[in-house]
């Protein structure tokens, strides 16, 4: 099993020096992002597909700093309603799989996307709990006229590339939880798409990742570290927290998702966290989460994803190493 980190968080550093912080941390493997939300300081896509030269300079560094590179991020929506958006993000997932095969890399991470409830909406709509047939209306719209038909074409793709696609369970997605993940991939009959574990989005949806993982066996093909802690504000809001705040685009610290779209505040006192590994959930639960990844795949990638807004890039990054590394002792 490979212990690495997904880069995005170190997007201010060259390539190498990201390499050399992840050695120092005593990892071995990176996840490097391809485009979707966010852009590919670390990947320089012009050269990897100008011929093998250049991708076997690229490769290069990452072995000379005993760093393998285990996927190609392009978390997006590339279902969007906004024509802007999709064609960006749906093209990004397709480049994506083009680029991991260049490079012989076999996994590349994304999410399903979310389309609008109906061929008129221009906004993505997601439906938590379909009580009302309306939502059962819209949701056959977006599985079986937007997400099937997109999906079945990334599989056909990821098959002739032979590069495993990882979807990331995650809310205001279509596939947020075992049962849409099962879904999509009988639907598409998929042989190359499948699941990226990361327990965070899990959490706290009241899902447990270790019995998600021992559900989905075979269709987990990456997995991501990142903790989740649950604060004493859901005792009042729930885990659906609404006090989310806008961010302008011409904000300073502003992070663009595509089009005229940004990421909101999070709320004060939020319901919920995304933390370090370990500060939400101790060291038996890491242990037993590797545990079951490892009888899935032995040689699985697990790559930290660090957002704990309490701590900054490397002290996060660090203490999360630290309690990964001492979870997977215990394998």
């Amino acid at each position: 099993m490979k212990l690495g980190a997904y880069t995005a968080v170190l997007h201010d550093k060259s390539l190498d020096e990201t390499l050399r912080v992840l050695r120092e941390l005593g990892l071995d493997s990176a996840e490097i992002n391809s485009g979707g939300f966010l852009p590919a300081p670390h990947l320089p896509i012009d050269a990897i597909r100008s011929g093998q030269d250049a991708r076997d300079a690229y490769l290069a560094r990452f072995a000379a700093a005993g760093i393998t590179l285990t996927a190609l991020n392009c978390n997006g929506n590339p279902l969007h309603p906004d024509p802007e958006v999709r064609a960006k993000h749906a093209q990004d997932v397709r480049d994506a799989i083009e680029l991991a095969a260049l490079l012989g890399v076999k996994r590349v991470v994304t999410m399903s996307g979310l389309p609008a409830s109906d061929p008129g909406g221009r906004l993505p709509s997601w439906s938590v709990l379909p009580w009302d047939s309306a939502y059962l209306d819209a949701l056959d719209y977006q599985w079986d006229e937007v997400a099937i038909p997109f999906w079945r074409d990334i599989q056909a793709r990821a098959a002739a590339a032979d590069v495993k696609v990882c979807i990331e369970m995650h809310p205001h997605n279509l596939v947020y939880n075992v049962g849409t993940m099962e879904r999509l991939a009988t639907e598409i009959d998929a042989t190359h798409v499948g699941a990226e574990m990361d327990p965070s989005h899990l959490f706290w949806q009241g899902i447990d990742p270790v019995a998600a993982v021992n559900r989905l066996g075979g269709l987990v093909y990456n997995a991501a570290a990142k903790d989740t802690r649950i604060n004493e504000e859901a005792k009042l809001n729930g885990v659906l927290d609404h006090r989310h705040g806008r961010v302008r685009a011409d904000e300073p610290g502003a992070v663009s998702l595509g089009g005229r779209y940004t990421l909101s505040r999070w709320p004060e006192n939020a319901s919920w966290d995304f933390v370090a590994v370990g500060r939400g959930h101790d060291h038996a639960f890491w242990t037993e989460f590797l545990r079951a990844l490892h009888k899935v795949d032995p040689e699985m990638a697990v790559n930290i994803e660090h957002e704990d807004q309490e701590l900054d890039q490397i002290e996060g990054l660090s203490l999360a190493a630290e309690n990964l590394r001492a979870a997977a002792a215990g394998i």
